[in-house]
């Protein structure tokens, strides 16, 4: 019974073991339950949040090293209590010892089930968006700072083989030398890119704002008067043909557009709330680089989900192929995972100039910011080809571990079965050892920890698998709020769903009625209402309703989200530009991740584009109306 509107963690971890009991009382009896209940009350009480969002989680990633086979799990280790005669920890030993023998290795034959119930209990608080502190803040920036000067170690390198590449070296095959290999990769990712690229005008791009924040602080509709343009970027991208609407604009605006400042502003970096490990960097792109950014990225990711080469090999705009692939991984070992650590930070100017031809490099670089601001207000200079936030990011990550690893091989098995969305990469197993030489030796970085290249776990693009079954977590992130949000109405609801797909009755429960007493009735999906809806009404709830006989139908009172139209008028020539760049842009299907040419409806209610009116996505409010 709910007895108040706060929801507390532990009762949720409580709620949850108790799912866990229910569903394998013949491991985890009553006695075990209430005992692993009293430990975590005890550990919760003392340790305070921390328990959840950090020491369980380590005991997670422990678990999937020894999962993966690369090293066993060792409870003191990790700060926990052994259990008597072996390394296993007390805390979860009724499933970890279905997995692993007591020395922390996996046994033969594992048990999944158990697998999956460990790792949910693990990994619930491991993503919870909590407020940050000034030494994570500090912690975040600093490791921003030491990757680029680890660049200058990569950058040294890439010099030893550059002039070589360019000059058409070619050493003897059977040469051992590191660095000769590096000079063959190189080359090969070369011809590979420039194959891929032969056939793209990078001129010919539809140029238009993103719905982010900009280093030049416009707001929506603000975007659109151009008091800035870098002549780095019309030396390429004429101001004429790609920041005015028509001959006629220029005409009528020749005066406003004289006063426009050519100067290169630096990027802006700004942290945001990532999970319970602190921050997340994000650079914000001057408005005038981030215009032509997004023509460019969206023309080059198009261009590469559609070309033979890349084509299934390369995407940005679906996962499923890589979770399904990391699934059969993790049944055969047939396929291994690879994370790169710090992935966009570490792609470095030198090396996409190195491997990227000449018919689409300047284009790319006249778009690229080449310093920061970062938050005590310093300018720092970027040696890295473009930060995440820019638009140009994942599309050249994915390029580059793309070209240096299908060139690392001469087989055309292993060149067709690798997977690359970003910095998650798969790779048959006898190559993965190879793939991670290669781009280390290019300056990425792998993060072994998480890469899962023995064993029979694997994970990919969201996808958890050991032996064939899928045992990804329920990971809650948006931190619960008593306070009416629509952020936690429409998260909360989702985790309440995820939980009863699972058959974690208890925990949905718990969750529900938390958010009823809150936000009063919520629909179930059996009302088929186009409004956020859990898996089943609650019991005993009355949700209002009323006849409409227009619509035959019965009409329900319940809350929505909604994000405010805001109306601005605006010049007519901006609303035109306006409308030639966004009206007609490409959208995205959402199941196959094709691209299709039509108008995109940015309103719920479906109505046409208009120039004058902009969707605040920032600001979402909780509506309660018939629906």
């Amino acid at each position: 019974m709910v007895t108040t509107n706060s929801l507390n963690e532990f009762e949720l971890i409580a709620a949850l073991l108790r799912d866990v009991h229910n569903a394998h009382g013949e491991v985890f009896n009553t006695t075990d339950l209430k005992h692993t209940l009293n430990k975590c009350r005890a550990r919760y009480r003392a340790e305070g949040l921390s328990f959840l969002t950090k020491v369980l989680p380590r005991l997670g990633k422990a678990f999937d090293k020894a999962l993966a086979g690369s090293q066993p799990l060792s409870a003191t280790d990790l700060g926990l209590e052994p259990k008597e005669g072996g390394k296993l920890p007390k805390l979860f030993w009724e499933f970890i010892s279905r997995v692993l023998q007591p020395d922390g290795r996996l046994l033969q034959c594992p048990c999944s089930s158990s697998v999956k119930v460990v790792r949910q209990l693990c990994y619930l608080f491991y993503k919870y968006k909590l407020p940050y502190s000034d030494e994570q803040e500090h912690a975040v920036v600093a490791s921003f700072e030491k990757t680029e000067d680890d660049l200058n170690t990569t950058d040294r390198g890439l010099e030893e083989i550059e002039d070589r590449v360019l000059a058409g070296y070619n050493p003897d095959t059977r040469s051992t030398d590191k660095v000769d290999r590096k000079v063959l990769v190189a080359r090969e990712a070369r011809r590979l890119l420039y194959k891929l690229f032969a056939s793209f005008d990078p001129t010919d791009i539809v140029p238009r704002h993103g719905p982010g924040t900009v280093a030049t602080k416009q707001r929506l509709w603000g975007k659109f008067h151009w008091s800035n343009v870098s002549s780095q970027i019309t030396d390429v991208y004429p101001f004429d043909a790609y920041f005015c609407a028509s001959v006629g604009h220029i005409g009528d605006r020749w005066q406003t557009f004289q006063s426009v400042s050519e100067t290169s502003i630096p990027a802006k970096v700004i942290l945001v709330p990532k999970d319970s490990r602190g921050p997340r960097l994000i650079s914000c792109e001057p408005v005038d680089y981030q215009w032509i950014q997004q023509g460019l990225g969206t023309a080059i990711v198009k261009h590469v989900e559609r070309h033979f080469l890349t084509r299934g090999c390369v995407r940005f705009t679906d996962q499923t192929p890589n979770r399904t692939v990391a699934l059969l991984g993790s049944r055969d070992g047939r396929y291994s995972t690879l994370d790169l650590n710090e992935a966009s930070d570490r792609v470095s100017l030198r090396l996409v100039r190195l491997l990227f031809p000449y018919m689409v490099l300047p284009y790319m670089e006249a778009c690229r910011t080449s310093s920061t601001v970062l938050p005590d207000g310093r300018v720092f200079p970027l040696r890295k080809f473009a930060p995440m936030g820019s638009c140009l990011c994942f599309p050249t990550l994915s390029l580059v571990v793309w070209a240096l690893l299908t060139a690392g091989t001469q087989d055309t098995y292993t060149r067709e079965r690798i997977y690359v969305y970003g910095d998650d990469v798969i790779v048959p197993t006898a190559y993965a050892e190879n793939a991670m030489i290669i781009l280390e030796s290019f300056g990425l970085k792998i993060n072994r920890d998480k890469s899962c290249t023995s064993g029979l776990f694997r994970e990919s693009c969201g996808m958890d698998a050991f032996q064939g079954d899928d045992v990804t977590p329920v990971r809650l992130r948006t931190v619960w709020s008593s306070l009416r949000s629509p952020s936690v109405y429409t998260s909360w609801i989702a985790y309440a769903n995820s939980f009863y797909d699972r058959r974690l009755y208890t925990t949905y429960d718990y969750i529900v009625g938390h958010l009823v007493r809150i936000y009063g009735p919520i629909p179930g999906q059996e009302l088929d209402l186009p409004a956020p809806s859990l898996r089943e009404t609650p019991p005993g709830q009355n949700i209002r309703r009323r006849w409409d006989k227009n619509l035959q139908k019965f009409k329900y009172h319940c809350y929505g989200v909604r994000s405010p139209v805001i109306r601005k008028w605006m010049d007519g020539w901006l609303m035109l530009l306006r409308y030639f760049t966004e009206a007609g842009r490409p959208s995205v299907n959402p199941l196959t991740g094709q691209y299709h040419e039509k108008p995109s409806l940015p309103f719920e209610d479906g109505s046409a584009f208009c120039a004058s009116e902009y969707t605040d996505r920032h600001s979402s409010m909780l509506e309660r109306r018939w629906r």
